[in-house]
Order: C-alpha cells, then structure tokens, then sequence
C-alpha cells in the first residue's frame, strides 16, 4: 500500500481532462484508462450532460437516470453544443470532470480520458458490496466492473413482481466472474405496510405476489425464510414501523444504516411510510441521515449486536449501482461465505465516499474487547482516512453520544487513550463537508463487555422503542377484524417483548 501522503497527493491531484474548445467533431471517441496502466480501457461510469442539464446516453450501454456504464471505450454522436462530463469509477479511484464545446461536420476525434487508482483497498482484504440492487441480472457484470464492486445480490423477486414467475430458477444462484467478482439472482424485498425487508442465500422466492398492504403481516414471511437455514434477513431501513417487531423476533442479520433515501446528488427528504423524525432535533436537508444513524444507536443501546449495511436501490431511485457500500474484511482473496460472515461479524465499514479503515488496540470492528472485574480498559483508537471528497469531521461515537471529534481532511488519525470502565460500545464514524446529500463513512460497532458477560441495556432506549411499537399498535386500520387481530397479535407480542427487556435493563 502506498503511504497516506502518497494517497492524498493523489487524490489531491485529480485530472481535469477538458476537451479542446475548437474541436467541430460530432462523432466522439471516448477512451478512459487508468494512469498507471496506459492503454488498456477502464470500466466506469459516465455522467455527460448537453447545455440544458440533459443526461445523454451511449448506445447500447446500460443507462439509469443521469448516467451510463462504459467498458472504457465509448461513443458519443453530439449534436453541435456545449457539454459538461464526470467520470468516475467508485471511491478508490479520482473522479474527472470536463468541459466539451462541439461543431458539427467535422472528422471524428478519439480522446483520452484518465483516471487515478487513489488506494486499493482489495490488497489490504477490504472487499465492497452493495445490498440494494435493482437492475437488470444482464447488466450487472458490466455495472459491478465500473464501479469496482465485487458483491451485489440482486433484487429479481419484489412484491408482485417476480422474475422466475415464468421462469425456471436457476441451479447456480451465486455467479462468480472477473475471478473475484460476485452476485446472486434471486435476491428479494418485501416491501409493504410495516418497511421493507431483504431477502438473500434463498433456495426460492417467497410467495408475497398476492400479500396487501398489510396483511398477511410481514413477520409471517420472515419466519417463513428462517426455515431454509442460509437465509440472510436485511432490515432495509432502520425507521421502518415495524422495526420493533422485527427487533423482537431476534431475526436479523444486518440493517441499513447507509440507505437509499442518501442519493449521490441529493436527499430523499422524508422517511416515506416509516416512523417520521422530529425536523427540529434532524432538520433537512440532512436530517434523514442523522435519523437513520440516531435509531441504530438506539438499537446498540438496547444489547442487539446487529452490523450496519448499505443499498444504493439503483434501478428504483437514482443512486448509481454500488453508490451506498458496505466494505467487508475478507482476506485476500474473496470468498462469498467469508464476505458474508465477516459482514456478520461486522468487520465492515459502510460508505458513500470517504474510506475508513480504523482499529482499536489495533483490533477491527466487531471485536468484543473483555473487561477484567474492578479494572479498567485502555484503548487506542486510531486509522486510515482516504477520501477524495471533502471531509468535516472524524467522530468517536460511544454509546450513541459523540466522545471526541477530530478536523483533518484525511490520513492518518488518532483519538489516543480513551478509558472503558463499563461496557457498552463505540465506533468511529466521517462526516463530509457536501450540504446536499449526506456523505459519510461509519465503521461497524466495537463492542466492551463486562464480566458478568450480560448486554448493556439502556432504559431510555428500550423505552423509545416501547414508545415506537405502541404508535404503530394506534395506528393499525384493517376493515377485516380476524387480519386486524393477527396483526395487532404481533404487534403486543413485541410490546411485550419491550417490556421484559425493559425489566433486564441496567443502564439509564
């Protein structure tokens, strides 16, 4: 690995490739390379828009929204006009921006455009994949390449949408390409009343073609996909309604704290059908990030050890495939059931830019660190800060509370001793300075456990889910009384749930 400095005088000196204003071709010829490997096309993604703002696609190549996929080489028929480019390829490489002022009648032009590998994150077993994925199964190999993305289970199976309803699922669910590239088919959401869960690692989709709105209940689902014993459940969303419920049933493997209403260029400002925040304590335009980010703190709080994860919803919402990223510790050479592990072991940072690579006693999140009866812990918390985005912050998070903040733009960082004399847990996490979207990086929890080994219980946070779960209770409305009482049967048997946990609590 290059050294931090090497890193950042990289990202520091991102190329502006502008093409020359005279040039009167109507017919573009676009090359894009990397810097150190000259010659050779770079897979990426292309945002080219004309004067007006317009995205402009290339023929034959998969477009979503404002941008395109490319193998590195591409075509451009430009009507005579002003155009503006980004072209990027993940947060490990530099983004390059530019200008193009065409005439038309002209001979065509071949240009070249580059791109800078600022660190590879892959040679120190960091591996990305994007939980939320809704493109087309033959577009995927392309859209992962392009912004070097190596796990992607793809969403085929969507309320009543399926694609195997006509279809035969295939034997191999899991495909593997590029060496160390993977995703999975038959990936699926359920998405109606109570949020949105994801489905991965199932033999076949579940049958919620014929599900309403709210019945049958979610929760019938779910603890049908926990008979087939890979199941892998992913909370979408922590703001959804019947998150309590979920919580209660003790089925998930991971949630989303970096989700799709954190777009590349913008916010969804809202929590759709979910449990809205208060704007006065989360005012827009960012509020929803810090929502999502003060609930799983809430969840922490209450003894669950759940790692975070990422969806970008390319191919419903704007986000480019890969855009929201969780990065697993998986060695060196990728392996699905490692990735999956590890993510569940919470070795893993989730990201929309900035790359955060921090250790405690130079141990990786997800550790459970011991403390001894009577003596205290000394921890070390420092890292790695990459990022090609401007940064605002870099913040220790100790049980939900922000500990200590640093201000650097990136490198090396260290938060020196903290002292641990009870349990609980931490993590770090990065806030960018763009005022429009949320851009940021968390690491996955670390946890400090005390001798008697029992989970740190917070009154105050069980209490606010207590409080969450009695909202949802009022506000269930089903004409048919029988489905309105199965319902609400799920609903006070997570009240109840709450309750005993609220008894166990030892924390205020």
């Amino acid at each position: 690995m290059r050294s931090i400095i090497q890193i950042l005088s990289a990202a520091a000196a991102i190329s502006v490739n502008g093409f020359a204003a005279d040039l009167t071709s109507a017919r573009i010829h676009v090359t894009v390379e990397e810097r150190s490997t000259p010659g050779e096309p770079l897979p990426c993604l292309v945002f080219w828009r004309d004067a007006a703002g317009k995205s402009l696609r290339a023929e034959g190549l998969p477009f979503w929204r404002d941008h395109f996929a490319s193998t590195g080489k591409f075509t451009l028929d430009l009507p005579a006009g002003r155009y503006s480019y980004e072209i990027e390829r993940g947060p490990e490489y530099s983004k390059t921006t530019g200008q193009l002022a065409v005439a038309a009648g002209a001979p065509e032009q071949r240009l070249t455009v580059t791109l800078d590998r600022i660190v590879d994150l892959q040679k120190l077993g960091w591996w990305p994949g994007d939980l939320h994925v809704h493109r087309p199964i033959d577009e995927i190999e392309l859209l992962m390449r392009a912004e070097e993305l190596y796990v992607a289970p793809v969403i085929t199976w969507w309320n009543n949408r399926n694609l195997w309803a006509a279809r035969t699922v295939p034997a191999r669910r899991t495909v593997q390409f590029d060496r160390n590239r993977f995703y999975e088919v038959l990936g699926g959401e359920d998405e109606r009343g109570g949020g949105a869960l994801l489905y991965f690692h199932l033999d076949t989709p579940l049958q919620i073609g014929a599900a309403a709105r709210e019945f049958p209940p979610m929760l019938r689902f779910l603890k049908e996909a926990r008979t087939q014993p890979a199941a892998w459940i992913d909370i979408e969303k922590p703001f959804w309604w019947d998150v309590p419920v979920w919580l209660a049933l003790g089925q998930a493997d991971s949630i989303g704290l970096l989700n799709n209403h954190v777009w590349r260029d913008g916010m969804l400002d809202n929590e759709a059908w979910g449990h809205a925040r208060d704007k006065s304590k989360f005012p827009s335009p960012l509020g929803n990030g810090y929502w999502s980010q003060e609930i799983y703190y809430q969840i922490l709080n209450c003894g669950f050890r759940i790692p975070p994860s990422a969806g970008s919803a390319s191919g419903v919402l704007p986000n480019p495939a890969g855009y929201n990223r969780v990065y697993v510790e998986a060695g060196p050479q990728l392996e699905p059931s490692v990735w999956w592990r590890n993510l569940k072991r919470g070795r893993s940072f989730v990201s929309n830019g900035p790359l955060l690579l921090a250790r405690a006693n130079d141990q990786l999140p997800g550790v459970v660190f011991q403390l001894a009866a009577g003596k205290p812990l000394s921890m070390e918390i420092a890292g790695d800060l990459i990022s090609r985005d401007p940064i605002d912050r870099i913040e220790l998070i100790r049980d939900g509370k922000i500990e200590r903040t640093i201000r650097q733009p990136g490198g090396r960082f260290n938060f020196g001793k903290v002292e641990f004399a009870r349990g609980g847990w931490f993590l770090v996490r990065v806030i960018g300075e763009d005022t429009k979207t949320f851009r940021f990086a968390s690491t996955g929890p670390f946890y400090v456990e005390e001798p008697t080994q029992q989970p740190v219980i917070s009154r105050a946070s069980v209490q606010f889910f207590i409080d969450w779960v009695r909202e949802r209770a009022e506000g269930v409305r089903l004409p048919d009384a029988t489905q309105q009482a199965e319902l609400l049967a799920d609903l006070r048997a997570a009240e109840r749930f709450w309750m005993e946990r609220l008894a166990k609590a030892n924390r205020d």
